[in-house]
């Protein structure tokens, strides 16, 4: 499926000329290699790009439409025009020589049988350059002497004759995409991606920019283990895949990924989305939508209004295209995992619903916020930050979570558990019912209900009429906190901070202790804030008495979470009371 969904994406875009046809694709160069008719080198050309990283400016490879590179895997094998100095020159600084020469006579070959009939002034040239160019010859070349030493380090080179680059010349062109699309010496087989007869390719191309991936890339489809194979198949005729599928799908894969605006981080998982229709926009209001990444084209208001509309099966204009809730959109997460890459989720559903889950998300989410919180949705990126301890190096969610977490999103699925645990250990060490921990627990068990905990407590706002006695409770803790600090003013802890968690886990022990200190608390209050006195004896005594006889023994984790919300829905009340007035 996934395999499809990204053939099916490389043939929209390469119907729409947004990237290489077969057998290209994108390749970083350094350094040309200027040849003359005869195949002499003449000179070494710098052809890097200016850029600025950080507040430095630099010299980095120019990325050039070029001849597809091959997967590398311990053997030699060489690439059509461009190449690195083992392959292209015979020498490099790794200190194997002879492995150097071999690369060098693989390259040779390849371009002999190539361009050895062309008729064209650029394929003689490159063929006369392999066959007088001497391996032993390079490092007292005058033409490479002044980069030599990045030359030999493994940068990349091209050739470009009296006309030109080798690689834009009409004729190379041909007879390598000839070729390229030739049927190879290896065994037939129906392709699984498109169901076409055709030579199978037997290692695929690499996908590259996955994080935590190796640099050279990382294989999607891979088999090199006696574990992973059957019938007595080897590499990837176990899952057999055509010469032209293989190329579309990591074409398409690596064209998204090399795409930096349109790629998300969640956990250790590197996220690319796109629509079967190839508009880009679509992936920059999932952007916004999902994963909270600035829009500044447009206000809140006017995102949120479309977002809505999509939602409601209408088509809006963004960017100046047309955004079809009927879209099919696809979601891929990828781990990187040694030279391989795992797949962590893949999603399928149309641009619309993805966005109605992740509406429905957002609603369930929607609670009271502070003054100070300018966040109007929280994002994904957020929502796991609550289950990280602030205070630690690493601030990275678990990477398990982090795709539990956006996979029920996306599919309006049930929460999982480990969110639910996360928040619950972050409140109980900190004690601290923040907005998003707070959002959270009410999400939660909104989507996973459980009779503990009823939804008469898990409202956007404080319900001065609910009965549940933890809420009740988690109420009548805020009250005495606020009665606390109103008598001590600047003290430095508070009853949170000693009795929050036992206050919820066994109210019956605590809260006896907690009211008799309250008393205490009022009577200092009523020398100098009489009126405030009143307030604060007025609203325990009204929560008191919605209790029964005795506080309960002991609360479970649902009971807790209902504690929770109440004294987080009482606390922003009083806070918004104090800015009204």
């Amino acid at each position: 499926m996934i395999l499809q969904a990204l053939t099916e994406y490389y043939r929209t875009l390469e119907q729409q000329g947004r990237i290489a046809a077969p057998g290209w694709g994108p390749v970083k160069a350094s350094f040309a290699l200027c040849i003359d008719a005869g195949g002499t080198l003449r000179q070494v050309s710098s052809i890097q790009i200016e850029q600025i990283r950080g507040k430095k400016r630099v010299l980095a490879p120019q990325i050039m439409q070029l001849p597809a590179p091959v997967k590398r895997t311990v053997g030699v094998a060489a690439n059509f025009l461009c190449d690195n100095s083992s392959y292209m020159l015979g020498d490099d600084d790794k200190g194997r020589p002879e492995r150097a020469r071999q690369c060098f006579e693989s390259c040779k070959a390849l371009h002999e049988q190539v361009l050895g009939e062309v008729d064209s002034d650029a394929a003689r040239a490159v063929v006369a350059f392999f066959r007088k160019w001497k391996p032993e010859d390079v490092r007292r070349n005058p033409a490479l002497a002044e980069s030599l030493e990045e030359i030999l380090s493994g940068s990349n080179l091209v050739f470009r004759t009296e006309a030109g680059y080798a690689h834009e010349d009409p004729a190379v062109r041909r007879a390598w995409e000839a070729h390229y699309n030739a049927a190879g010496d290896g065994p037939q087989g129906i392709c699984l991606v498109t169901g076409e007869r055709g030579s199978v390719e037997s290692i695929h191309p690499a996908i590259k920019n996955v994080a935590g991936a190796q640099s050279s890339g990382a294989a999607l489809v891979s088999f090199n283990a006696p574990a992973f194979c059957s019938y007595g198949k080897q590499q990837n005729f176990n899952a057999p895949t055509g010469k032209y599928a293989a190329f579309a799908y990591t074409a398409a894969l690596n064209r998204l990924l090399a795409d930096r605006e349109h790629v998300y981080r969640v956990g250790d998982a590197t996220v690319v989305c796109w629509a079967r229709g190839g508009g880009d926009f679509y992936q920059s209001l999932f952007g916004w939508a999902v994963m909270g990444q600035p829009e500044p084209a447009y206000d809140e208001s006017e995102l949120r209004g479309m977002v809505k509309q999509l939602c409601r099966g209408q088509a809006v204009e963004f960017h100046a295209e047309r955004l079809d809730p009927e879209m099919d959109f696809y979601i891929l997460g990828l781990s990187p995992n040694a030279a391989r890459l795992s797949v962590r989720f893949f999603l399928r559903n149309t641009f619309g619903g993805f966005l109605r889950n992740v509406q429905a998300h957002q609603e369930r989410l929607r609670i009271v916020r502070p003054a100070f919180d300018k966040f109007e949705e929280l994002p994904i990126w957020k929502l796991l930050g609550e289950t990280v301890n602030a205070n630690t190096r690493d601030k990275a969610a678990s990477p398990i979570l982090a795709g539990e977490l956006l996979r029920a999103v996306l599919n309006d699925a049930r929460y999982p558990a480990t969110l639910l645990n996360g928040v619950t250990l972050r409140i109980r060490a900190e004690r601290e019912v923040t907005r998003g921990r707070a959002a959270i627990l009410k999400a939660y068990y909104l989507k996973n209900p459980h009779p503990d905990i009823p939804k008469e407590v898990l409202t956007v706002a404080l319900n001065e009429e609910a009965s549940n006695v933890p809420y009740t409770l988690g109420r009548i803790f805020s009250v005495l906190e606020a009665i606390q600090s109103a008598a001590n003013p600047g003290i430095n802890a508070t009853i949170k901070d000693k009795y929050f968690n036992s206050a919820a886990a066994t109210p019956a022990v605590i809260f006896p202790l907690l009211i008799n200190l309250a008393q205490k608390h009022l009577k200092k209050l009523r020398s100098g804030s009489a009126g405030l006195a009143v307030t604060y004896d007025k609203q325990l005594t009204q929560l008191l008495s919605r209790l029964g006889e005795q506080f309960p023994a002991r609360m479970n984790l649902p009971q807790q979470g209902a504690f929770q919300l109440g004294y987080y829905h009482q606390t922003q009340a009083r806070y918004q009371n104090k800015e009204e007035n």
